[in-house]
């Protein structure tokens, strides 16, 4: 049985996690400042290149490194990771006149953030569902609820910590609360032992199944879609809503609290609102999103506020109930059918973090790339009915 303090630490790192996780889009305003970084769109675009390829790394490879070294290692090796970046961002702000210099801290940052979040959410998982073996659905959501939050409060206190005159004041904070929790989980046992293991036998690749790719797809699709919000909303309020950095930030904040609130709300109503409904109605919800954000005037931030809003509950349950049907569907594959979508999620991540950049630079404004979100959003729609079929009621609630 696990103790009150493992399952406070897991779920901490959950909560410390999601902080971590958006810090760097939370001050995309600051890195794009003249005088501040000054980075351009497309330099800022890439700094997420290396995030994106070391999170599907450490995602593809977190159950491999968990079954020969343990759980708990792979879980404070993220700690750990993420613990370098937040210093490696701290480190930056004092060349922030010598671009050149960091800009290169920041992409170390961004991979070593790439590589916590790669080793830790999946080991993080695999331990809740350890300890609550008779409410695992239950106990992942939490769980998920917590990563959420923290997605949620970072653009608040990157605009508290702005207003104080010291922006940098979100990453020392998160380094002091990763160190306290490293420091606690180091003494704590930690094991996921019993945990349920992939199909198949030792050491042979799971069969990828045709179906796994319309998955892929999806996922893609989707991780695009969110990070469209996620790293250039803020942009989009400044430079086109001429919104100031409080409303941007706030904007950010609706977008990943409804995101939050949107998950807990569709399991509580599942029973009323099935998961498969859900799962078609919401690509067309923030479709609709993209499509408002794409047409609003310059000086409606308050409206722009709410569209992002509406956005974050729009992607909400996507992708926790994209995992949940892959893993139901795709039991050829065994737990590597969740591990495949988080990577391809993070492909999506990727192509939106880095491709807008350039697009922006070249004179494609952000609302235009909003529209084609809309569209991508809607595609995610139609293969939403390819994708979402009954399912036990025991496996409908939403994992993270």
């Amino acid at each position: 049985m696990a103790t009150r303090a493992e399952i406070s630490a897991v779920n901490g790192a959950g909560l410390i996690q999601g902080i971590t996780l958006v810090t760097f889009p939370a001050a995309s305003t600051i890195f794009t400042e003249p005088s501040q970084y000054g980075l351009s769109n497309t330099q800022y675009g890439a700094m997420f290149v290396p995030q994106v390829a070391m999170a599907i790394t450490g995602s593809l490879l977190g159950t491999r490194l968990a079954e020969r070294f343990g759980t708990k290692r792979v879980f404070l090796a993220g700690l750990l990771a993420d613990l370098a970046s937040m210093a490696l961002l701290i480190v930056s702000q004092f060349f922030s006149g010598q671009q050149s210099l960091a800009y290169g801290l920041l992409l170390a940052a961004t991979a070593c953030l790439g590589a916590g979040f790669g080793l830790t959410v999946p080991a993080i998982n695999a331990l809740t569902s350890a300890f609550h073996p008779d409410r695992v659905d239950g106990s992942v959501l939490v769980l998920n609820a917590l990563l959420g939050l923290g997605t949620a409060l970072a653009p608040v206190f990157v605009a508290i910590f702005v207003g104080l005159g010291f922006w940098w004041g979100l990453p020392v904070m998160s380094s002091v609360l990763l160190a306290v929790l490293i420091a606690v989980c180091t003494g704590l046992p930690l094991q996921a032992a019993g945990r349920g293991q992939a199909s198949g036998r030792p050491g042979r690749p799971a069969r990828m199944p045709p179906l796994f790719w319309v998955f892929a797809g999806f996922a893609v699709l989707y991780g695009i879609c969110e990070t469209m919000n996620g790293n250039w909303s803020q942009l989009d309020m400044t430079k086109n809503l001429h919104a100031s950095a409080t409303q941007a930030s706030l904007a950010l904040t609706s977008f990943w609290a409804m995101v939050t609130a949107g998950r807990v709300l569709f399991a509580v109503i599942q029973r009323l609102f099935p998961p498969p409904r859900a799962y078609h109605v919401l690509p067309f919800l923030l479709a609709a999103a993209f499509v408002v954000i794409a047409v609003l005037p310059a000086g409606a931030p308050v409206a722009g506020i709410a569209a992002f809003a509406l956005a974050g509950l729009g992607c909400s349950a996507l992708l926790p109930l994209t995992i949940s049907f892959a893993e139901e569907q795709l039991v050829t594959m065994g737990t590597s059918a969740a591990g495949g979508v988080i990577a391809c999620y993070q492909a999506g991540y990727g192509i939106a973090a880095f491709g807008t950049g350039p697009l922006v630079d070249a004179g494609v404004g952000l609302p235009t790339l909003f529209g084609i979100a809309a569209a991508a959003a809607a595609l995610m729609g139609g293969l939403s009915f390819a994708l979402a079929r009954p399912v036990p009621a025991h496996r409908a609630a939403m994992p993270a």
